[in-house]
């Protein structure tokens, strides 16, 4: 058997490589020719995503007193008037509506929340507020110690409208409430595009039994500082790993393989795969499994189970069989296997956390990694696709229990409205297709 050793992609793909970007495709090539090294074949599937430039940004306190702040804008938030505008500041906390006892129209205000949540930014966009202004990192963060990260605005947000967002520091915002700052200007000045991402796609066809298949994925890109070391250049290598483990291995059920674009800004990847490939994910997919962050030194292992108690005892039986200490999730993983959970198709996220760690940082490096608890990881996986891959039978049947669709649309902040719309949809894409 070809030994491989999944360290050393994660080591060629530790760079900054944002969706979107030159170096999103730079890396997509390095999955492709890893792929042909290994004897197989991929290919990319590419899809467009929403993008930004940001022009400028700036924000001032100018009364009572004066202070310059440091300030991130968010992207796809739309723009101020040339020349910024002044504006009212108010600290809402939660940004529910008891926050805002007497205030129902806040277009002059900037509003200054501790969290950017769906339920919050739809209720500013009811207000009509002006700007919103979210607060990043701990009180004794700095742009020596950490980062205020550039993150765009996704889409069921700006379904709502468009509010120009900011982020500042928490020690900053610390100092504009405590000391009572009572107006800002702000300047927000981006342009909005669109740019392309891709999947890197492999398939290993069934040996025995073609029109059953299962999808295994992880996301490719990183966030806009850092490496990406852990999130994700891990889980990438590790389903390379799997992925030259069953061409060596003929599964009796086809395996494909999904490198995801795009996760950090929404999932995009996993959703574009979703959108086309409607017959695979009607007809074809039974099963998912999806690798986000593994081979760290330290511990514990963990299994996100999307899907009912027989797909959690699944994963209990075997990690006990396989000798496996894991602490096992019964939760919607908040990555790239939701999209397919969606659609009702059972999964479990394989992961490696440790508190000693960071992802979405400046410190998401190569130090706390180990290539042999990598190689582990990747093993205990493969075994794991293997059994349900070798199955006669696919071991859990399709479809979620009741309590977790109700997570699953909360975890797409899907309100009634947008549930209306999307069966419409849904009912006349059936009625012309017939």
């Amino acid at each position: 058997m070809h030994e491989y050793h999944p360290f050393d992609l994660v080591e060629r793909m530790s760079f900054l490589r944002y969706g979107g970007t030159d170096e999103e495709l730079r890396a997509a090539n390095i999955l492709l020719d890893e792929i042909k090294k290994l004897g197989g074949e991929g290919h990319l599937e590419e899809f467009r995503i929403p993008a930004c430039e940001l022009k400028k940004y700036t924000a001032k306190v100018i009364a009572p007193y004066e202070k310059e702040l440091e300030v991130m804008a968010y992207g796809c938030s739309g723009t101020l008037p040339q020349g910024g505008a002044d504006l009212k500041l108010y600290y809402a906390e939660r940004g529910l509506p008891e926050d805002y006892l007497g205030m129902d129209d806040l277009s002059d205000t900037a509003v200054i929340i501790n969290e950017l949540n769906y339920d919050a930014y739809k209720l500013l966009c009811k207000k009509n507020a002006a700007a919103f202004i979210t607060i990043s990192n701990k009180h004794w963060d700095n742009n020596n110690t950490n980062d205020l990260i550039y993150r765009p605005l996704r889409k069921n947000f700006t379904d709502n409208g468009k509010i120009p967002g900011f982020m500042i520091w928490a020690s900053d915002a610390t100092d504009l409430v405590r000391d009572g700052a009572s107006m800002i200007h702000l300047e927000l000045e981006a342009e909005e595009m669109e740019r392309t991402s891709r999947n890197v796609v492999a398939t290993i066809p069934g040996a025995e039994i073609q029109n059953e298949s299962i999808v295994i994925t992880a996301h490719y890109d990183s966030v806009m500082v850092g490496t990406g070391a852990w999130d994700n250049a891990t889980g990438s290598a590790a389903i390379m790993s799997i992925y030259n483990h069953f061409l060596e291995n003929k599964p009796r059920r086809t395996l494909h393989f999904v490198w995801c674009g795009t996760e950090e800004q929404g999932l995009l990847g996993s959703k574009a795969y979703v959108e086309q490939h409607p017959e695979q994910i009607e007809k074809e997919i039974k099963f998912c499994f999806n690798f986000d962050m593994c081979g760290t030194v330290l511990g514990p292992n963990l299994v996100f189970v999307t899907g009912g108690d027989d797909l959690k005892h699944l994963a209990e039986q075997f990690c006990r069989e396989y000798g496996m200490s894991a602490d096992i999730k019964q939760i919607v993983h908040s990555s790239d296997s939701a999209p397919f959970c969606d659609k009702g198709i059972p999964a479990l996220g394989l992961s490696r956390g440790s508190k000693t760690c960071e992802i979405h940082t400046r410190n998401d490096v190569i130090f706390p990694l180990s290539a042999k608890q990598l190689e582990k990881d990747s093993a205990f996986a493969a075994a794991f696709i293997g059994r349900v891959a070798n199955s006669r039978i696919i071991p859990v049947p399709m479809g979620m229990p009741a309590n977790m669709k109700d997570n699953i649309e909360k975890y797409f902040m899907r309100d009634k409205t947008t549930l209306a719309q999307d069966a419409e949809k849904a009912a006349k894409a059936k009625e012309e297709k017939k």
